[in-house]
């Protein structure tokens, strides 16, 4: 068994000056923080794996292909491998954590 404290995982990718960081990686899925600030891009591109994003804190909206939809803290978002994405009207920091299943970077493109 592995524990994680989601805190200090934002800690660390704080610590490191990145917006996202992967702290657990298996062959079937891979955890990470994401982090967006009020008012800014996400500039993520679609990936080869299927994505399971839960919003731990922060206000924003979420577009995948044609749906689009209000998140806020314990919203779960599921996006398909390779469809275009992305959180969009952040209106207050965005803390996520994300899944991807299998691990990120495993699958080929298509």
């Amino acid at each position: 068994m592995q524990s994680f404290d989601f805190g200090e995982q934002i800690k660390k990718a704080q610590a490191a000056g990145k917006d996202s960081l992967e702290f657990l990686r298996v062959p079937a899925l891979s955890l990470s923080t994401y982090r967006l600030a009020a008012g800014g891009p996400d500039p993520q591109q679609p990936h080869t794996e299927d994505e399971v994003y839960y919003v731990v804190r922060g206000r924003a909206r979420f577009k995948a292909g044609d749906d689009d939809c209000a998140v806020q803290p314990g919203t779960v978002l599921f996006v398909e491998a390779n469809v275009e994405h992305r959180f969009h009207s952040i209106t207050e920091d965005l803390e996520l954590l994300v899944v991807f299943a299998p691990a990120k970077g495993t699958n080929k493109p298509a």
